[in-house]
């Protein structure tokens, strides 16, 4: 069903490797020049653009941008008991995670009086963007707002699409976690006029709502595309793209454990990629049996089908487990689990994934929901180069120089001497301004100062 490459007995270097791979990519371009214009809107006319834009793409309008405290609270209560005690155990295990990230502020003693602090301070207000669409994702909010709040943001908004079927509010699931997790501001609005909306606000006509600073949460491709045209208005996260999980199995793993975990990853998108490396063809022949006779009775099997054998997913056969590293490191997968004889072994030897699953018993499906773990992960290779959503994200690291006289004295004919070679001579100069004997060039000489006369 998947489509194979097989790699045995080719060496290929690492620019082919990843030319060669499957990938699924988000054709961010194709759809900014549509964008473009629903961000000027929002820009120029705030809230009555972005419930314009809700009544044309999600086919309703609320009465109001932000959700009622009321329609949150009923949320809360109407929610079902066995979902309330799933959240509410996904949210106690991801702060125990996530409270352990953050950092502490160090000193530094550089110098004899010179010192260095490096300060982490927190984001003031952020957006999180939960998705409506072909799922309902409660997930989304736990994940966005818990590593906020450990950061210590003092202000978060979640903006999450208007549902006809729920009075144009967002999905009850979605209110029902943020009045867990204590957050009571959400916004009735999606896709690219939410992000536009976040990164403008519209605080005129008494409708309070305040820009926030950063947005982060994932989203379609609409969604990316104005995360783009707002960012350097505010910071984000990433621009995401679809979903993909990466399974490294030899004969020794299950191949229905494997199936069910390819074709769960499946069921997000059309466009998500699923993608095993093995060493077995054997193996391999099997998960591909296991994934056909099962795929169908999912939910989503439409959905499922056609991910499964689009160009982005595959099965890739290599020589050895050797092999299969240097793949799924070229690969950088948002999700990679390691199914192998010596599965903790093979996981630590891996350089580039979002996340990593190690052996039968780490799915990622516990990842996406209560491992502790954050699920907002880099996409299309980006791992190479980026991290998931933590803490970090919402910190802000500042440097605070505090040096006496003398340590200033100290190292200024270094100062002195990189300015002049960097031919900024001021910058030596509005160091020299504050010693009269410091010598002119830096390290010898006398000091010669614009002021300086006699008796200085």
């Amino acid at each position: 069903m998947l489509t194979r490459i097989d790699l045995r007995g080719r060496t290929l270097g690492t620019a082919e490797l990843r030319r060669t791979l499957p990938r699924g990519a988000a054709d961010v371009d194709s759809v900014v020049a549509t964008v473009r214009p629903v961000v000027e809107a929002v820009r120029e006319h705030g809230a009555d653009a972005a419930l314009e834009y809700g009544q044309k793409f999600d086919g309703v309008r609320p009465s109001s941008v932000r959700v009622p405290a009321e329609v949150i609270a009923e949320a809360e209560e109407n929610l079902d008991p066995d979902i309330r005690t799933a959240l509410v155990e996904a949210i106690r295990r991801a702060r125990i995670v996530h409270s352990a990230q953050k950092r502490t502020d160090t000193v530094t003693e550089v110098a004899p009086g010179g010192f260095v602090t490096e300060r982490w301070v927190p984001v003031d207000r952020v957006g999180l963007y939960v998705p409506g669409g072909k799922a309902v994702y409660p997930s989304s909010v736990i994940m966005n707002a818990v590593p906020a709040q450990a950061a210590g943001v003092g202000s978060l908004v979640v903006a999450s699409p208007p549902q006809a079927d729920f009075g144009g509010w967002p999905h009850p699931t979605i209110l029902a976690a943020c009045a867990l997790l204590q957050v009571d501001e959400v916004w009735a609005v999606g896709g690219a006029q939410a992000v536009a909306l976040l990164a403008y606000g519209d605080e005129s006509s008494g409708t309070g709502l305040e820009p926030v600073d950063m947005i982060t949460g994932p989203g379609n491709v609409f969604v990316t595309a104005a995360k783009r045209l707002c960012r350097g208005v505010v910071g984000i996260d990433s621009e995401a793209g679809p979903t993909e999980i990466a399974v490294l199995a030899d004969a020794s793993a299950d191949p229905v454990h494997v199936a069910y975990d390819l074709i769960s990853q499946a069921e997000h998108d059309p466009e998500a990629a699923s993608v095993l490396v093995t060493d077995s063809a054997g193996f391999a022949d099997t998960v591909d049996r296991e994934i056909a006779a099962r795929h169908t009775v999912t939910l989503n099997s439409d959905r499922v089908r056609e991910a499964l054998e689009g160009p982005q997913s595959a099965i890739v056969l290599v020589d050895d487990i050797d092999a299969g590293l240097r793949v799924v490191d070229a690969y950088a997968a948002e999700h990679l689990e390691v199914q192998t004889r010596n599965s903790a072994a093979d996981a630590a030897r891996v350089r580039n994934a979002g996340a990593i699953f190690v052996g039968a018993y780490s799915p990622v499906p516990l990842g996406d929901y209560a491992a502790g773990s954050n699920h907002v992960l880099p996409t299309s290779g980006t791992a190479r180069h980026s991290s998931g959503l933590s803490v970090q994200t919402f910190l802000r690291g500042i440097h605070v120089v505090d040096y006496d006289e003398a340590a200033l004295k100290e190292i200024a004919p270094a100062v002195v001497t990189l300015a002049d070679a960097e031919r900024l001579p001021a910058h030596g100069e509005a160091v020299r301004a504050r010693f009269a004997d410091l010598p002119a060039d830096g390290a010898t000489g006398a000091a010669e100062r614009p002021d300086a006369g006699e008796g200085q």
